[in-house]
This record gives C-alpha cells, structure tokens and sequence, in this order.
C-alpha cells in the first residue's frame, strides 16, 4: 500500500491538503461466530460483519489508504495509524482531516491536536446540549451562506464557542449550525480557532466525497460480497479496491471532460470496448473497434512516452483505431 500511495501521489495529488476518513462493514453471512457485529446502514440493523477504514484524498477523489484487519476493540486507534501511515510515505503529517463522531474519541482528538493536525468532526447530541442551545435568544445565533454547488440547504444559523471535553487536552471549538435539515443543531468540532466557522461547515461538507467512494466501491467493486470470514482476505481484498479505485482515477485525470467520472461510468464508456492486439518483438499493437468515445481516448495519447513494461517482456503499448 505504502509502495503504491508512493507512486501515484505526485500523479494524482502532488500537494494533497485534507483526506475524509469513514468506517465501512462488509456483511458477512456465513457463520457468525468469530466477528463482530456491527451496524449495516443497508440491512438496517447490526449483523456480523468485517470492519474497514477507508481514506480518500479530497481534492483527486482518490482512495489512499485501507485496512480491514480490524476489531471493535482496536478501531479508535485506527485514525492514529493513518496518520503514521501516510507521514512513513511522505515523510510529515496530514494537514486536515475529516471524520465523524464514531471515528474516535476525544483523547485520540487530543492525540492529533498534540501533532498539529487540523480536524474537523461532529459531536454526538446531548439532551443537556440540545435545550441549552434552544434556549438561547435569537440574536446569539448568526447567519452564514453554504453556497456549494447542488446544495439544498445554503442559509443556516450557527453560534460559535470555545468548550472543553473530556479527556481532550485543553478548549477546542464548537460550531452548532442548524439549517442544515435536521431538527436538532448540528455540532462540529475543530481545532482549528482562525478558518471562519462558513469555511469549517464547507470543509466538512466535502467529507460526503469519502461516503461516495465507497458507495461507488460497493456499486462497481462490489465490496459488499467480499464473504471471508477472515480479515486478513478482506484487507487484501480492500487493498486491491485501492489500487483499482487509484486506476480508474489515473485513467479520468487524462481524459478531457471525464475527471469526475465514476469508475463505473469510465468502464461502460472506454474499458469495456472491443479490439484487436498483435503482438510483435517490441510491443503490442492495440486496434479499438469504432466506438462514439473513441476521439477522446485519441486525444489523450496515453501510449505517449510510455516506458518498456516488464511484465509485457520489456515490450510497449500502441494503440491505435479503426
């Protein structure tokens, strides 16, 4: 994992500033005896399962880290991992990290406030939480716009304040918002006291990206039916998602008008097409049949200054079109 991070980061996110960060149960529905259970939002119930931690990059949209060798025991320290992970690949700490309330706790918060590392999460709300911020008078609360693209909910009310939590060393911020469609206020936590409390609820707002990854992993990667009971299988098998993931996203960075596409939606369209391959001494001819897509696969010229694989026996790739 550290290998692969290490080559494609330069490629796909050579100044990576915030990654989202989110647990995901994989089903499993043989015998349950040696998993845990755990809550799977599609069943709508807890049932056994394998946990994984997933990382993506926010800018690129790329997953850069997984692991699925994991137990209920050990997952609030799985946060800490990711961050020695990612400073043994390129050498410093994160600079934003996003998560939400099940993550972890607050002294792992205090962990990361201790290595300058920026978050932003949710608190989970009290009762005795709630009626305080109801009962505040309308002039404490302050107007803010969240004007990001295809939001249904940009006006919101938010107070700002500085709280202290329980085995978290030291103030952190709270920011409670409502008018985000919800009842009750929504409480995020930084600790970070200069970004503008509108700038805070936008960088969270971006975490949703990790929430589609991964609905993306289970929808094209079907990451849903990976029936192992042991771990081990799963974390390779979370590792090769990585990778795959990291390939279609290569693969949408070059072709022009297609960055943001779906892996699902890149295989439909370019992958999954016809051809021809002959095979010579020096390289491998690839012939397209003719499909609608094909000039944009031309124009990217991805045989262009290709290096000799060596797994292909030292051969190179040349595409070519009917």
């Amino acid at each position: 994992m550290q290998g692969w991070v290490k080559a494609l980061a330069p490629v796909l996110f050579p100044a990576p500033e915030g990654f989202s960060l989110d647990f995901h149960p994989i089903p499993y529905r043989g015998d349950p005896m040696a998993l845990d259970r755990h809550y799977l939002p599609l069943q709508g119930k807890a049932g056994p399962s394998v946990l994984t931690f997933f990382a993506l990059e926010q800018t690129s949209r790329c997953l850069c880290y997984a692991n699925a060798y994991l137990t209920r025991a050990d997952q609030h320290g799985e946060l800490m991992r990711f961050v020695e992970f990612w400073r043994g690949v390129t050498g410093s700490n994160p600079k934003w990290l996003y998560f939400d309330s099940k993550v972890v706790d607050y002294p792992e918060l205090s962990r990361l406030n201790q290595s300058v590392i920026y978050f932003v999460t949710i608190r989970r709300r009290g009762a005795a939480i709630v009626r305080r911020l109801e009962g505040l008078p309308t002039s404490a609360w302050k107007r803010a716009v969240i004007d990001t693209p295809k939001r249904c909910h940009t006006q919101i009310n938010y107070i700002e304040e500085s709280v202290r939590l329980r085995g978290y060393e030291g103030p952190i911020r709270q920011v409670a918002v409502t008018g985000l469609g919800r009842d009750r206020p929504t409480l995020f936590l930084s600790n970070h006291f200069e970004e503008t409390p509108r700038e805070l609820i936008i960088r969270y707002v971006g975490r949703n990206r990790i929430e589609g990854g991964l609905g993306v992993s289970v929808n094209f990667f079907h990451h849903d039916c990976l029936a192992s009971e042991v771990r081990l299988n799963v974390d390779l098998d979370a590792a090769l998602t990585v990778i795959g993931n990291g390939c279609y996203r290569w693969l949408a960075s070059r072709l022009y008008g297609f960055v943001k596409a779906d892996p699902k939606q890149l295989y439909r369209r370019f992958i999954e097409t016809a051809g021809t391959v002959t095979i010579q001494n020096d390289r491998f001819i690839v012939q397209l049949d003719r499909r609608s897509h094909n000039p944009i696969l031309r124009e990217a010229v991805l045989d262009r200054n290709q290096s000799p694989i060596p797994w292909l026996g030292q051969r190179t790739i040349e595409f070519t079109y009917r």
